[in-house]
């Protein structure tokens, strides 16, 4: 089948194409899958049993919760009432809300959209065409960064015969090519750092590095101009590995307290994501907290004020001798 063959070139070439090694789940990822589906058939349209489904999706992250997916499969192992073979396949577009963080192990989600289906019995010239409505849930486990593992289950609305179906679903898919992977900037080289003079009445010093990394509206993706500072920290607490930080995100008062309070979150993972990804500081050593609007320094009442508020912070203190 022609639509067949091409999707598989799809899949094949973006497979080819692109870094699995680059980190994943966010903005911009894109996703594959193989699927296999139990269609359990509504008995309006006399089927002796239920199907076996099995096909492949893509998919596109149009921000780091919303993906839109294209899915294609074939009936198998399905009998009308006659007992001849039914065959035939679905094309559906959905589109998918997934809950928790980019990069954590689970996430559940909810899916929505429509499907085209066109089945018919082995040997006869008629075929049986339905438009579904498709609504359903499930959840995605992150086996590592790349490769996870689905189970869920839609409920799917026949529009041309007013029937409703199920199908329960497990797939194995790869998720690559995301807003967090590093952006690859010309790395300045990092201030010399001077040893501090040795005192004789104090047996020990201490040296401080300060973060301060500012955020573009309702955004959580790190800018270009603050990898510099980004590294020079990661750089210090290589130079002194007893020290470990918490990167803290922060917001202005735009927005709700709990959308503000995600969105801190975020700020704070990311920075973290490339101190630990981009800059090799063991993770152990670095935590991220976010407090939403809850702590401004400058005042949310102008825009310069809130450019301030938005940001992450974190500092690193080691004594030397």
């Amino acid at each position: 089948m022609k639509f067949k063959n091409t999707f598989g070139v799809v899949i094949g070439s973006i497979l080819a194409s692109s870094s699995l090694s680059v980190l994943a789940q966010g903005q911009g990822a894109v996703e594959v899958e193989g699927f296999a589906k139990k269609e359990i058939f509504d008995s309006a349209r006399d089927f002796k049993n239920n199907g076996n489904l099995f096909g492949g999706s893509i998919g596109y992250y149009l921000t780091d919760d919303v993906e839109l997916r294209l899915a294609y499969d074939e009936v198998h192992n399905a009998r009308g009432e006659d007992g001849r073979n039914i065959k035939g396949s679905n094309t559906a577009l959905d589109a998918l809300y997934h809950f928790n963080n980019t990069g954590d192990a689970l996430r559940p989600y909810l899916s929505a959209g429509f499907s085209d289906q066109s089945i018919g019995q082995t040997g006869r010239g008629g075929r049986n065409g339905s438009t579904f409505a498709n609504i359903g849930g499930g959840a995605k486990y992150f086996i590592t960064e790349n490769l996870y593992a689905r189970a869920g289950v839609e409920a799917q609305y026949n529009i041309d015969q007013g029937d409703t179906e199920w199908a329960p679903s497990i797939g194995v898919g790869m998720n690559f090519g995301g807003g967090s992977k590093p952006v690859q900037v010309a790395e300045a080289a990092p201030e010399p750092m001077a040893e501090p003079a040795p005192v004789a009445e104090e047996p020990a010093q201490v040296v401080r590095v300060e973060l301060d990394v500012k955020f573009d509206f309702d955004k959580a993706q790190v800018k270009e101009e603050s990898y510099s500072d980004i590294k020079n920290l990661a750089d210090f607490m290589k130079q002194y590995p007893q020290t470990s930080t918490t990167v803290e995100g922060h917001t202005d008062s735009v927005g709700t307290d709990s959308y503000n309070q995600q969105l801190s979150e975020k700020r704070a993972s990311a920075v973290r994501e490339v101190l630990v990804n981009q800059y090799g500081v063991e993770g152990q050593r670095v935590n991220a907290a976010g407090y939403g609007e809850t702590q401004p320094v400058a005042d949310n009442a102008t825009e310069a004020g809130r450019a301030i508020n938005r940001r992450v912070e974190a500092q690193v203190e080691a004594q030397v001798q």
